[in-house]
C-alpha cells in the first residue's frame, strides 16, 4: 500500500507541474490517479499500460522537471515489477533521447534507469535492446560534453551492466556458481604465510572443479550466452584499439576496456572453463591482445605506455596464468618467459616492481605454483618456469649488495617488513626523482623478491603438509622408515621442488638474514627457514636439511674466536693477569636475531625430532653453546623494539630472554617422550658424540677452552638425563647407551667429570626406579589373573638388574675412593627414594653392602651403613621374605665391624627394628591367636608394643617357621655382640636382647621361650657375671691425645669405668635389668616352663654373689632384679611361696653376714627397703613365723648399726643412713589382719629403742588378754602345701631356727642403747603404729608404751635442749587424746580388756603426769641454756599438757578409779601450790614462766570445779572429779589468802611481790566467776542451816564463798585497793547467796 500511495503522490506532483503548460499531461495524470485507485497491487499495474504511458508522455515533453519526475516514477515501477516486458521497446528509445539532453540530472537519471532495467525482469534478451542499452552508457561515457560525474557514473554503470550480463549468462547457461578468485588482484596480508594459506584455500575449489571439467565443457550456448560472447568480442576489440561493431562504438579508452576484460577474466572463470566459444575467444583474441601489449621491444607511446595500462596488462596476464594455465599451456609458458625476461631488462623501476609483484603473487599462491611446477618444470618438454622465477627473484635479492645504497636499501627493506607487520601497506609513488623515493623503490623491489622466495618456501611447506594429510608422506611424529619411497603425486612434486630450488633459496635468504637487523624481516625469513627445513625433514631430503640447519645455526650464537681474544689481550700488555683472564672470558651478546634464530631452531627440532637422525649433532652443538651462554655471567641480550611480536622483555632485566630460551631448551628434550625409540637413540648417540669429542679435546689445564669443553660435556649429560626421565615408560632400550657413557665418564681422570658422572648416574637410577611403571607393577603384583603378569615381571627383573648393576661395577672395579663412595651414595639415594619399589635386585644390593662392611675405609663403611639403615627402618615391608635372613646377617656384620663404634650401636638398634617387623609378620600366622591367648591368660600385666603404625600397616605375612628362624638369627647375633670387647657394643646388644624379649615375649611360643632362656638369657648372665668377676682391675689410660712437656697427654676416663671390671659390671647391671623386666612381665608364664626352678636357683646364686661381692651398682641391680619380680606378682597371687622364701633367704643372709662398711650401706638400704616393699606386696602370704623372721632381720640391721657405729653421726645430730631407711620401712610393717598378734611383737620391738625400758611383766601380759590371739590368726602355713616347683623342696621353708625379736638374746642386744637421735625419730613412728593397732593388741602393750614415753619425757632434765622429751610429750598427748579420752559418754569399757589391765594403764598415766608435771614442768632452768623462742615453745607445750589433762581427760567419761583421779587432782594441786608455798622473801625471785605454770594449774582446778549449764556433759565421772577438786581448791584458796594476809603483816609498808599480788587477785577473780554444781556443793563443809537455805534457793549458786567467808572478811582491811574491791564484790555475792538482800528490802 505504501508503493501505491507513493505512486499517487508522484502523479499529483506530475499533474501540478504540467497544469499550466501541458494540460494534456495534467488530464492524463488525473485520469491515472482515478485509475490507480481502482488497482490494488503492482501486478495489476503491470497489466494496465495507462499508468506507464502517463510517465512516458511526461518524458516525451523533454522538460527537465517533467523528465526527472517521469524517469523517477519509471524506476519505481520497474523496480516493483509493475511494467510489462513489452514496454521495454518504448522505454529504451525514450532513455536514448534523454541521454542526448544536456541536463546532468536527466543524464544521471537515465543511467540509473538503465542499471535498474538490467537488474529487473526487463533485462534485455535481444541483441538490439542489449546493444541499445549498453550503447547509451558508452555514449555518455565517450561524450565530450558529459561532465565528470556523468562519465564516472556511466563507466560504473557499464561495468555493473557487464557484470549483470555475464551473471545472467552464468544463470541461463546453468554454470557452476564457484568463483576461483576475487574480482580484483589478491591483496597482501601482514605475512607471506597468510597469503599462502589463502591461496591454499582457493586451490581446493579449483581442484573440485578440475575433477569434473571434461564432463561439463560444451560447444553450444543460449541466446544470453551469445549476447555475452558478442559483448566479450567487442570489448576485446576495443581493448586492442579497434571498434565495436555490435555495440556500434568506434573507439573507447583501451585502459577502460582492458580493465573490464580483467574484471571478466578474474570473476567469470567458469564461462571460459565450460563454454568452448568463450575459451576460443580467450585463447585467440585475449591472449593475442595480452602478448602484444606485453612486448616492450618497441617504444611505448600514448596510453599503452602509461603505468596504469601496464599494470592492467600484467594483472590480466597474471589472471590468465593463475586461472587458465592448465588449458593454456603454451600461452602461459610464453607469458611466464616474458615476465622472467622482463626482470633482466633495463626497465623503469616502477615497471620492474609491477613485474615482481606479479611473480611474487605466483610464488605466494600454492595452487598456482603447484600447477606451474607440475605443468612446466616437471614436464621435460616445457621450460622450468618456476625455477626461472626463483632464480630471477634471487638475483634481485642478491643485487642489493652491489647497489651503491646497499645499507640504506636494506634498512628500507627492514622498514617495509616492519610496516607490513603493523598492517601498513607501502605503495609506490609515481614521482621517482627524489633520491629517497628511489631507495624506497629499490627496497620495494627487493622486499617483493624476498616475499616471493618466502612464498615458494611456504608453498613447499604447505604442499608437504598436504601430502602428509593425504597419506602420501609419513608424519614426522611417526616412526621414520628410511627405505620407504615416496610415490604420491604431491610428495613427488614437493621433492622435485626442493631438489631444484633449495640451493637458490638458501643463498638468497641467508644473504638477507646476515645483512638485515630488522626484527620483522628476520622473523619472516626465520619462518621461511623453519618451514623449508621442516619440509625437508618430512621429505627426507638430507642434504637440504643439513644445509639449512647449518646455515640457521650460524645465526644463533656468536662466540668470540681465539684471534679476537688474543688481540684483545694484546691491547693492554701492562694489565694484570686477572684482568687478562677476565678479558678472555666469553662476552656473549645475544641479538634479537640470535634469539629468534634459536627459537626457530627449537621449533624445527620439535617438529623433526623423529627424522633428524645424524643431523642432531648440528642442533646439539648450538644448544650446548646456548646452555653455556645461559649460565655465563658475561652473557647479555640486546633490547628490541615492540613493533612486532617478539620475545618479552621484563623490567627485571636482561635474563627474561635467557629464561625463556632455557625453558625452550629443556622442553625440547622433555618432548623426547613423543619420539620413537630409534629417534631417541639417535639423539642419545649425538649427545654421546658431542661429549666424546669434548672429552678428547679437553686437557688437564684450567684454561677457558677446558671449561667450555666440560660445560659441553655437562650439557650432554644433563640432556641425557632429561631424555631418560621423560622416557621412563620405555627406558630399557635406552638404559645401556646412557649408563655406558656415564660409566666411561666416571673412569675419567678429571675429578669434575667423575663427579658429574656420579651425579648423573644417581639421578638416572632414582628416576627409573621411581617411575610410574614400577608403581604400576607394585600395584598389579597381587593380580594373579593378569595375563601379562609373567612378562611384566620378567621385564621388571631385567630392568632392576640393569639399573643396579652399574653400582656394583663402580664399587668393585674402580680404584678411586671417591668413585666407590659415590656409588654408595647413589645406592643410598636409591633406597631412600625408591626402596619400596625394588623387587628382584635385593641380593645384589645386600651383597654389595656386606662387602662394604669389611672395608677398612671409615667413610665407605659409614655410607654403606646409611643404606642399610634405610633398608631396615623403611624398606623391610617391601623386601621379599626370602631375603630377610640375609638382611639380618648384613646388619650383624655391621654390628661386628670395628671401624666405627656408632655404626655398631646403630646396627644393634636395627636388629631390634627387624624383630619388631618379624613379630608383626608372625601375627598373620595361624598359631598367633593360640599362643597369644595362652600368654595373656597367665600374664596379667599390660605389655608394651614398640612396633610403629606404619610398619603395622605394611608388614607382609611371615609364616611361623621362617619367623622363628629369623628371630633365632637375631638372638644369636645379639648374643655374639653381647660378648664384644667394646663395652658400648655389648651393652647395647644385651639391652636390645632383653628389650626384644620384653616387648614381644607375649607373641613367642613356649618352645621359643625355652630356647631363649637356656640358650641366650641364662648363658648370657653366666658369661657376663664370670667376666665381671675375673676381669682386670687395673686402671686404663685413655686415648693418647698428644704430648705436652715431653709427656703423653691422655684422654680422661671417668672413674666409674676406668677398668675392665667396672665396665663388665655395667654390662652385668644391664643383664640384671633385662632379666628383671622379663620376670616382671612373664613370670607367671615362665615358671611353668620345664626346669625353670633350676634356672631360678642359678639366678639367685648369681644375685647373691653379686650382692656380696659386686660393686654397689651391681648389688643394687641384683636386688632390683628380685624386687621387681616380687613386687610385680605377689600382690596378684602369681608368686608362689617357695620363690618368696628364697628371696627372703637371700636378704637375711646378706643382713647377717655383711658388715656396715661405707660401700655396703647403700646396698643394705636397698635390702631393707626391699624387705618393706616385699611385705607390703606379699603380706597375705606371711604367717607369724615369717613375720617374726622379718622383724628379726630388721632388728638385726638396727642392732648392727647402733652397736657398731662410731656415733660420729650422733655427734653432728644426724641419724645413720641405715637407721633412716629403717624408719622408712617400719611404717610398712603394720601386721595384716591375720597377723594381729604380731602387733605386740612389733611395738615391743620398737620400744626397745627408747631410753630405760624395763623388762615387761609377762604375768600381767598374760592376764590382760582374755581372748587368745591364736584364735584370730589364720593358718597361713596352710598355703604352703605342694607348691614346691618342679618337685624341688625348699630348704628355706623348713627352717626351724628363727631369730625372734623378743628373745632374751635380742633384748640383751638392744637394751640401754644410748641413741637419743634414733629414739627421737622412732617415737612418731611408734605413736602412729599404736594408733593403728587393734584395740586388744594395743591395750596389751599400752602400759609399756606409756611408761616408755614417760621415761623419754624425763630426759628433759638431762637434755633440755633435746627434742626427745618434746616428741614424747606430743606423742603422749596424742595417744591419750585419740585413744583414751575419746570414749563415748556412758559407754562401757571394752569387754575384751580386763579391769587390771585398765587399772595398770591408768596407773601408768598417773605416774607419768605426776612425775613429769611435778618434777619437770614449771621449773627454773640454768641461765642462757635455751633461746627465748625455745623457752616460749616449751612453755606452750607445758600449758598444752595441763590443758589436755584438765579439759580432755578429767572432764571426760573415763573409767579411771577414784584413787587415780585423786592422784591426778593432787598433781595439779601440787603444781598450783608452788607460788604460795614460797616465802615472801624468795617468791619475787621466781621465774615468770614458773609462776605462769603455777597459775595455769590453779586455773585448771577452778575449771574442773566450775559448772556451766551450756556444757551439758555433767556425768558421774565429771561429778566425782568436781567433788574432789572443790575440796582441794578450797584448801588451796584459803592457803593463798592466808599467806597473803601473813605476808602483808610481815612486810609492813613495803610493797608485796608482784607474783604474790597477781596470785591473790587471780584467786579472788576466779572465786567470783565460778559457779559450782549442786552435787559439788554437797561436799562443802557448811553448817546444816546453810545447806537448808542453799537447798531452798537456786542450785547453781556460789556456796563455796561461804567456806572462805572468814578469810575474806579479814581481807577487807588489806592495803591493796584492788584486793579490797574484789573482796567487797565477793561479800556482796555471799549476801546474795544467803538471801540477805531480800531481808534488807523487806525491812
Amino acid at each position: 500500500m505504501a508503493f501505491m500511495a507513493v505512486l499517487e503522490s508522484d502523479l499529483r506532483a506530475l499533474s501540478t507541474e504540467a497544469r499550466r503548460r501541458h494540460p494534456a499531461v495534467k488530464d492524463a495524470a488525473e485520469h491515472a490517479i482515478l485509475k490507480l485507485r481502482t488497482l490494488s497491487s503492482a501486478s495489476e499495474i503491470s497489466l494496465n499500460d495507462d499508468i506507464v504511458r502517463i510517465f512516458l508522455m511526461a518524458c516525451e515533453v523533454k522538460t527537465v522537471k517533467l523528465s526527472v519526475i517521469g524517469l523517477s516514477c519509471l524506476q519505481k515501477l520497474i523496480s516493483h515489477d509493475a511494467v510489462a516486458p513489452s514496454v521495454l521497446n518504448e522505454i529504451l528509445p525514450t532513455l536514448k533521447d534523454h541521454a542526448e539532453m544536456s541536463d546532468e540530472n536527466v543524464q544521471l537519471k537515465t543511467l540509473q534507469t538503465i542499471l535498474i532495467i538490467f537488474q529487473s525482469r526487463l533485462h534485455p534478451e535481444s541483441e538490439e535492446n542489449m546493444a541499445q542499452a549498453l550503447g547509451i552508457c558508452l555514449q555518455l561515457l565517450e561524450n565530450n560534453r558529459s561532465s565528470d560525474s556523468v562519465r564516472n557514473t556511466a563507466a560504473a554503470t557499464f561495468r555493473q551492466a557487464v557484470a549483470l550480463v555475464f551473471e545472467h549468462v552464468v544463470l541461463v547457461e546453468s554454470l557452476p556458481a564457484e568463483k576461483f578468485a576475487s574480482g580484483s588482484y589478491m591483496s597482501r596480508t601482514s605475512s607471506v604465510t597468510g597469503d599462502v594459506s589463502r591461496s591454499m584455500n582457493n586451490s581446493e575449489l579449483e581442484n573440485n572443479f578440475a575433477s569434473r571439467k571434461s564432463s561439463l565443457m560444451r560447444e553450444t550456448t543460449t541466446t544470453s550466452g551469445k549476447l555475452g560472447l558478442r559483448l566479450l568480442e567487442d570489448l576485446t576489440a576495443l581493448a586492442a584499439g579497434g571498434s565495436a561493431c555490435w555495440l556500434h562504438v568506434s573507439s573507447l579508452q583501451r585502459t577502460f576496456a582492458l580493465d573490464i576484460l580483467e574484471f571478466i577474466l578474474s570473476n567469470y572463470v567458469v564461462m571460459f572453463k565450460i563454454l568452448v566459444p568463450y575459451e576460443q575467444v580467450l585463447r585467440h583474441q585475449i591472449c593475442s591482445l595480452l602478448m602484444t601489449s606485453l612486448r616492450t621491444n618497441y617504444e611505448l607511446e600514448g596510453e599503452v605506455g602509461e603505468p596504469y595500462f601496464r599494470r592492467l596488462v600484467l594483472r590480466s596476464v597474471a589472471h590468465v596464468i593463475r586461472l587458465y594455465s592448465s588449458s593454456l599451456i603454451t600461452e602461459c609458458e610464453v607469458f611466464l618467459s616474458m615476465l622472467i625476461k622482463l626482470t633482466f631488462l633495463d626497465l623503469p623501476l616502477w615497471h620492474r616492481i609491477l613485474v615482481l609483484e606479479i611473480l611474487r603473487g605466483f610464488c605466494v599462491e600454492a595452487r598456482t605454483l603447484r600447477i606451474l611446477f607440475h605443468n612446466f618444470d616437471m614436464n621435460p618438454k616445457n621450460t622450468n618456469v618456476v625455477e626461472g622465477m626463483v632464480k630471477a627473484l634471487a638475483r634481485v635479492v642478491s643485487s642489493v649488495q652491489f647497489l651503491e645504497t646497499s645499507e640504506e636499501s636494506l634498512a628500507a627493506v627492514a622498514g617495509m617488513f616492519s610496516s607490513k607487520a603493523k598492517g601498513i601497506e607501502w605503495s609506490l609513488d609515481n614521482d621517482a626523482s627524489n633520491a629517497a623515493v628511489l631507495v624506497a623503490s629499490e627496497a620495494h623491489a627487493v622486499s617483493l623478491a624476498i616475499e616471493g622466495l618466502l612464498g615458494v618456501v611456504f608453498t613447499v611447506a604447505s604442499l608437504t603438509d598436504e601430502a602428509v594429510d593425504a597419506g602420501e608422506l609419513e608424519s614426522p611424529r611417526c616412526d621414520y622408515v628410511p627405505s620407504a619411497k615416496c610415490t604420491g603425486k604431491t610428495a613427488v612434486l614437493c621433492i622435485s621442488m626442493v631438489d631444484s630450488l633449495w640451493l637458490t633459496i638458501l643463498d638468497a635468504l641467508s644473504l638477507i638474514l646476515s645483512r638485515s637487523q630488522g626484527e620483522a624481516i628476520v622473523l619472516e625469513i626465520l619462518k621461511g627457514y623453519q618451514a623449508f627445513t621442516q619440509a625437508c625433514g618430512v621429505l627426507h631430503a638430507i642434504e637440504p636439511l643439513n644445509s639449512f640447519l647449518a646455515s640457521l645455526c650460524k645465526f644463533t650464537i656468536n662466540f668470540p674466536n681465539e684471534v679476537d681474544r688474543k688481540s684483545g689481550a694484546l691491547l693492554s700488555p701492562g694489565s694484570k693477569r686477572s684482568d687478562m683472564i677476565s678479558d678472555q672470558r666469553d662476552n656473549i651478546v645475544l641479538t634479537p636475531k640470535n634469539v629468534q634464530a634459536l627459537r626457530t631452531l627449537f621449533n624445527i627440532a620439535h617438529r623433526l625430532h623423529n627424522v633428524l637422525g645424524p643431523s642432531w649433532v648440528l642442533v646439539l652443538e648450538t644448544l650446548s653453546s646456548l646452555d653455556r651462554a645461559i649460565h655465563s655471567p658475561h652473557a647479555t641480550t640486546q633490547e628490541v623494539s615492540t613493533s612486532v611480536p617478539r620475545l618479552t622483555t621484563t623490567s627485571s632485566g636482561q635474563y627474561s630472554d635467557f629464561s625463556i630460551l632455557s625453558s625452550l631448551n629443556s622442553q625440547l628434550f622433555e618432548s623426547s617422550a613423543l619420539m620413537n625409540v630409534s629417534a631417541v637413540k639417535s639423539l642419545l648417540s649425538a649427545l654421546c658424540q658431542l661429549s666424546h669429542q669434548c672429552m678428547l679435546d679437553s686437557s688437564s689445564g684450567f684454561g677457558p677452552s677446558t671449561s667450555q669443553k666440560i660445560g659441553s660435556i655437562s650439557f650432554s649429560v644433563e640432556r641425557m638425563i632429561s631424555i631418560l626421565v621423560n622416557n621412563l615408560h620405555r627406558v630399557l632400550p635406552l638404559w645401556d647407551q646412557v649408563v655406558g657413557h656415564f660409566l666411561e665418564l666416571a673412569d675419567n681422570s678429571n675429578q669434575n667429570l667423575r663427579n658429574m658422572a656420579l651425579d648423573a648416574l644417581d639421578q638416572s637410577i632414582c628416576a627409573v626406579l621411581g617411575s610410574e611403571k614400577s608403581e604400576d607393577h607394585t600395584l598389579s603384583k597381587s593380580d594373579d589373573n593378569s595375563q601379562e603378569l609373567g612378562s611384566n615381571e620378567t621385564e621388571l627383573r631385567l630392568l632392576e638388574s640393569a639399573v643396579i648393576s652399574p653400582l656394583r661395577v663402580l664399587y668393585s672395579s674402580s680404584q678411586s675412593i671417591d668413585v666407590r663412595a659415590g656409588s654408595l651414595k647413589i645406592l643410598l639415594h636409591v633406597l631412600e627414594r625408591c626402596g619400596e619399589k625394588l623387587r628382584y635386585s635385593w641380593p645384589d644390593i645386600l651383597e654389595l653392602l656386606r662387602s662394604v662392611a669389611d672395608a677398612s675405609e671409615k667413610d665407605l663403611v659409614t655410607l654403606g651403613f646409611q643404606s642399610l639403615r634405610v633398608i631396615m627402618n623403611d624398606g623391610l615391608s617391601s623386601i621379599p621374605p626370602d631375603y630377610l635372613n640375609e638382611c639380618i646377617d648384613v646388619t650383624g656384620a655391621y654390628g661386628a665391624q670395628k671401624t666405627e663404634l656408632n655404626i655398631s650401636l646403630t646396627a644393634i638398634g636395627l636388629l631390634w627394628t627387624t624383630t619388631d617387623f618379624i613379630v608383626k609378620g608372625l601375627s598373620h600366622g595361624p598359631a598367633e591367636e593360640k599362643e597369644t591367648d595362652k600368654m595373656d591368660g597367665q600374664n596379667g600385666e599390660e605389655q608394651t608394643d614398640n612396633i610403629s603404625d606404619d610398619m603395622n600397616s605394611r608388614s607382609p605375612s611371615v609364616n611361623m617357621v621362617s619367623g622363628d628362624k629369623l628371630i633365632v638369627t637375631v638372638f644369636s647375633l645379639l648374643q655374639k655382640l653381647g660378648a664384644d670387647e667394646r663395652p658400648e657394643v655389648r651393652n647395647s646388644a644385651i639391652r636390645t636382647l632383653f628389650q626384644i624379649l620384653g616387648g614381644h615375649g607375649q607373641k613367642l611360643s613356649e618352645s621359643m621361650w625355652e630356647d631363649c632362656l637356656w640358650n641366650y638369657v641364662f648363658p648370657t648372665l653366666d658369661r657376663v657375671s664370670h667376666m665381671a668377676a675375673t676381669s682386670s682391675k687395673d686402671e686404663w689410660q685413655g686415648k693418647e691425645l698428644g704430648i705436652r712437656g715431653g709427656k703423653a697427654v691422655h684422654m680422661l676416663i671417668h672413674h666409674s669405668r676406668n677398668t675392665a671390671q667396672k665396665q663388665w659390671d655395667e654390662t652385668l647391671v644391664l643383664v640384671f635389668s633385662g632379666i628383671a623386666r622379663l620376670l616382671r612381665s612373664f613370670f607367671p608364664f615362665l615358671r611353668n616352663i620345664n626346669n625353670f626352678w633350676s634356672g631360678w636357683e642359678s639366678l639367685l646364686l648369681i644375685v647373691k654373689n653379686s650382692i656380696f661381692n659386686g660393686s654397689k651398682e651391681v648389688s643394687l641391680a641384683a636386688i632390683n632384679c628380685l624386687q621387681t619380680t616380687v613386687l610385680g606378682h605377689c600382690s596378684k597371687g602369681n608368686f608362689p611361696m617357695p620363690y618368696l622364701v628364697s628371696v627372703l633367704d637371700v636378704y637375711e643372709v646378706y643382713i647377717q653376714k655383711t658388715p656396715n662398711y661405707s660401700t655396703t650401706i647403700k646396698v643394705k638400704q636397698e635390702v631393707l627397703l626391699g624387705l618393706g616393699e616385699l611385705y607390703v606386696q606379699a603380706q597375705r602370704m606371711f604367717d607369724n613365723q615369717m613375720y617374726t623372721r622379718l622383724l628379726a632381720i630388721i632388728g638385726l640391721a638396727i642392732k648392727q648399726t647402733v652397736t657398731k657405729s662410731d656415733n660420729c653421726e650422733d655427734e653432728f645430730g644426724h641419724v645413720h643412713h641405715l637407721l633412716r631407711t629403717v624408719l622408712e620401712v617400719l611404717p610398712m610393717l603394720c601386721p595384716a589382719e591375720h597377723l594381729s598378734s604380731m602387733w605386740v611383737i612389733l611395738l615391743r620391738e620398737l620400744l626397745q629403742y627408747l631410753p630405760g625400758l624395763d623388762s615387761p611383766p609377762q604375768a600381767e601380759e598374760e592376764e590382760a588378754v582374755e581372748v587368745s590371739t591364736s584364735d584370730r590368726t589364720p593358718d597361713v602355713n596352710a598355703k604352703i602345701k605342694s607348691e614346691t616347683p618342679n618337685g624341688a623342696a625348699s630348704a628355706s621353708v623348713q627352717k626351724t631356727e628363727v631369730l625372734s625379736p623378743t628373745s632374751s638374746s635380742a633384748r640383751e642386744a638392744t637394751l640401754n642403747i644410748p641413741s637419743y637421735l634414733f629414739a627421737e625419730k622412732i617415737i612418731p613412728v611408734l605413736v602412729d603404729l599404736i594408733l593403728q593397732a587393734p584395740a586388744v593388741e594395743k591395750y596389751i602393750i599400752f602400759p609399756e608404751v606409756i611408761h616408755s614415753l614417760g621415761r623419754s619425757m624425763t630426759t628433759r632434765r638431762d637434755n633440755p635442749e633435746g627434742s626427745l622429751w618434746r616428741l614424747a610429750v606430743k606423742g603422749f598427748n596424742r595417744i591419750l587424746v585419740d585413744d583414751i579420752s575419746k570414749v563415748p559418754v556412758g559407754s562401757e569399757p571394752d569387754s575384751k580388756i580386763s579391769k587390771p589391765a585398765r587399772l595398770r594403764i591408768w596407773k601408768e598415766v598417773a605416774d607419768v603426769y605426776e612425775i613429769f608435771l611435778v618434777g619437770y614442768c614449771g621449773r627454773a632452768l640454768p641461765p642462757n641454756s635455751l633461746s627465748p623462742a625455745t623457752l616460749k615453745d616449751d612453755e606452750s607445750l607445758e600449758m598444752t599438757i595441763v590443758d589436755i589433762l584438765a579439759e580432755q581427760i578429767l572432764k571426760s567419761s573415763i573409767d579411771a578409779p577414784s584413787e587415780i583421779l585423786q592422784r591426778l587432782v593432787s598433781t595439779l594441786d601440787r603444781c598450783a601450790s608452788r607460788t604460795c608455798s614460797l616465802p615472801v622473801e624468795t617468791v619475787g625471785l621466781m621465774p615468770v614462766h614458773c609462776s605462769r605454770f603455777s597459775l595455769k594449774c590453779l586455773q585448771a582446778l577452778f575449771s574442773l570445779s566450775s559448772f556451766r549449764e551450756e556444757e551439758g556433759n555433767w556425768s558421774l565421772t565429771r561429778s566425782e572429779v568436781s567433788k574432789l577438786v572443790i575440796m582441794v581448791l578450797m584448801m588451796r584458796c584459803a592457803c593463798i589468802l592466808n599467806r597473803f594476809l601473813a605476808d602483808e603483816k610481815d612486810i609492813g609498808d613495803r610493797p608485796l611481790p608482784t607474783t604474790r599480788l597477781e596470785e591473790v587477785i587471780f584467786v579472788l577473780q576466779e572465786l567470783a566467776r565460778i559457779v559450782i554444781h549442786f552435787d559439788t556443793a554437797s561436799v562443802l563443809p557448811l553448817h546444816p542451816h546453810l545447806r537448808t537455805i542453799l537447798a531452798e534457793g537456786n542450785s547453781n549458786k556460789q556456796p563455796h564463798l561461804l567456806v572462805l567467808f572468814p578469810t575474806l572478811s579479814e581481807l577487807v582491811v588489806s592495803r591493796e585497793a584492788r584486793v579490797r574491791e574484789l573482796v567487797k564484790d565477793l561479800l556482796k555475792v555471799i549476801a546474795k547467796e544467803l538471801t540477805l538482800e531480800k531481808a534488807i528490802t523487806i525491812s
